[in-house]
């Protein structure tokens, strides 16, 4: 049978999701009357809740033309640059590529990422246009966009001669012209099939295969996803797993060989050079090892993935409300997560942190780091997280400290865009390019570090009334840029153990801005509201008022509370200063001081400055 594989390539909600399913429909997948809820490959709940794709998957449609049937197997691609690490290695899965970008947003930077990685390796890329049917849309103007963009990615001139289609994928058609019938996709399934080379490999050597994907099966166990990339893979045949060392890891058999079928895996007796399949029956078998019949004598090449540019600590949760709601909360439980993440995210390092009984977490980004936490919060974990920190290098050839930066894309109205080129520039950012796009609105494009971005969002959006987009992609390593403003405001720090008194509350907050309602539990160095001043403020939120046997003459004035400022686990964790922890739990985000008791804060800030003097 025929075979074709393909990755789909898009910015955070251009609608690869979307088209994927019309695609499955419209193939015959779904059985006519089957109910099957909307973006169905997002199966994880985090994912649905976002409306991103956070963990590469992949699903297959038979395509039957001219009497002939060809499977095709696509792979979706997460949209977000913290996830770059799921793309680079489905990359190696895929002989082509849909770039799908949004008719009226033009490319944007995950565009931009995952295409330089699919043109390096070769691939020779469909561009469909999507979301078509938007008034906004603007068609001629999003393809000379994307043509610059490959241009400047450097492909080839094979590359550059890339066919075009424009489609709805939320009405499930796709054409080659704008005024085209607008039928169906059935134009998009025959220029994948016309124009994506099938997998050209050899069928007769020795099985091998490379692991690209990791998942953890409650009936399964392990089970490991890739491509076949020579030979043929028969159930229960012997296997060996080579690390890229050529050192065996372990032997074994394929106890389960599954293929993809819709969105199902399905039991094969075999599968051929080209399929991508996945196996069970492996227990340390990893990405990226190759897995191959016994007489393989070297493993596969695997496609390196960039380092990691952020981390963070992860610790016990050592504060008085600890163990109230979690189950999971000792550092060997947090270790061992930890360690069966790192598994099957090869974007994550975890290593051992000086300090006792925490580790550190380093990742692409706030929004990566932010899921694994809130993953292990809904799996009954407890934990506390210290303040994001950029990972700095000496640069190879000087030995001068280096640090990440960003590629910063910003689309604001016009009104707002000095504020944001103000706030950005005092975050070291520089603005390097500057045009109308369109509808009273600026893009604006800078260069900035890493970590002047850390905590910046909730701000960004505070200062564009909610209506700027931001959209980051790591730009490779500048040199240090020196020190960066950070939050302006102190902390007002409970000074006392119990519940949130609404009396005291009211009296508060004059002070600054509250993070905890009346009823509340609140401990000694619990950080319970934003203070109005740069200071840290100690103060009562337990106090009760003092109740006397004397009536008052007239009704006493009515107590009203501002309503407390929320934050996601994201904010919490963008907001926090050094000296500052998110505590984690299943049922609440609390914010508290690293040293909860207030003399051993003092003598810490002390050290503090003195190390600084030093």
């Amino acid at each position: 049978m025929d075979i074709r594989n393909i990755a789909i390539i898009a910015h955070v909600d251009h609608g690869k999701t979307t088209l994927v399913d019309k695609l499955l429909r419209q193939s015959g997948a779904f059985r006519e009357h089957e109910a099957v809820a909307e973006r169905a490959l997002d199966r994880n709940d985090l994912e649905r809740e976002r409306g991103i794709t956070i963990l590469a998957k992949c699903a297959s449609v038979l395509w039957r033309h001219g009497g002939r049937e060809t499977r095709i197997n696509i792979v979706d691609t997460p949209g977000h640059a913290d996830f770059g690490g799921e793309v680079e290695r489905i990359l190696n899965m895929v002989d082509g590529a849909l770039v799908l970008v949004d008719a009226a947003e033009g490319v944007l930077p995950q565009t931009k990422f995952v295409v330089g990685k699919a043109l390096a390796r070769g691939l020779r890329p469909i561009v469909v246009v999507n979301k078509i049917d938007r008034s906004d849309a603007r068609a001629d103007e999003v393809h000379n966009e994307i043509f610059d963009l490959f241009a400047a990615l450097g492909a080839t001139d094979e590359q550059l001669d890339f066919p075009m289609l424009y489609a709805s994928g939320r009405q499930g058609w796709a054409d080659t012209a704008l005024d085209g019938p607008r039928k169906d996709l059935t134009p998009l399934f025959e220029l994948v099939v016309s124009h994506v080379p099938p997998p050209a490999l050899d069928g007769e050597a020795p099985f091998a295969m490379v692991a690209s994907i990791l998942e953890y099966d409650n009936f399964l166990g392990r089970v490991l996803t890739g491509r076949v990339e020579q030979g043929r893979a028969r159930l229960n045949m012997p296997v060996k797993v080579l690390r890229g060392d050529g050192s065996v890891v372990e032997t074994g058999r394929l106890t389960k060989l599954l293929s993809f079928r819709g969105l199902d895996r399905v039991p094969v007796e075999e599968a051929q050079a080209g399929d991508i399949i996945a196996v069970a029956g492996l227990s340390e078998g990893t990405i990226p090892d190759t897995i191959g019949a016994p007489e393989l004598t070297a493993p596969l090449t695997a496609i390196p993935v960039d380092p990691p540019t952020l981390a963070m600590t992860f610790r016990i949760n050592d504060g008085p409300l600890g163990g109230r709601s979690g189950k999971k909360v000792t550092s060997r439980q947090i270790r061992d997560r930890l360690a069966r993440e790192s598994e099957g995210n090869v974007a994550i390092k975890i290593t051992e942190s000086q300090e006792s009984e925490a580790f550190e977490v380093a990742g692409r980004g706030e929004l990566q780091l932010g899921v694994l936490i809130e993953q292990m919060r809904r799996e009954g974990f407890e934990l506390t997280i210290g303040r994001p920190r950029v990972l700095t290098r000496a640069n190879p050839d000087t030995g001068a400290r280096e640090e990440p930066m960003e590629e910063v894309l910003v689309d604001v109205d016009e009104p707002y865009s000095g504020v944001v080129v103000d706030k950005i520039s005092r975050r070291k950012g520089e603005l390097r390019d500057m045009r109308p796009s369109g509808g009273g609105k600026v893009r604006l494009t800078f260069h900035m570090p890493s970590r002047g971005l850390i905590g910046y969002h909730g701000e960004f959006l505070t200062d564009t009334r909610g209506t700027g987009i931001m959209n980051r992609l790591f730009a490779g390593y500048g040199p240090w840029r020196g020190a960066i403003e950070g939050r302006r405001n102190g902390s007002l720090i409970s000074n006392s153990d119990g519940q949130a008194i609404h009396y005291a509350l009211f009296y508060l907050q004059d002070r600054g801005t509250l993070f905890v309602n009346p009823g509340e539990a609140v401990y000694v160095g619990m950080i319970i509201g934003e203070h109005s001043r740069d200071s840290d403020l100690d103060v009562n939120p337990i106090k009760e008022k003092k109740l006397t046997n004397v009536r008052a003459s007239g009704k006493e004035d009515a107590m009203l509370l501002i309503p407390p400022r929320r934050m996601s686990l994201e904010q919490a964790i963008a907001y926090i200063e050094d000296d500052e922890l998110v505590e984690v739990t299943p049922e609440a985000v609390r914010l508290r001081k690293r040293h909860l008791d207030p003399h051993a804060r003092k003598r810490a800030d002390r050290r503090a400055e003195e190390d600084a003097v030093a």
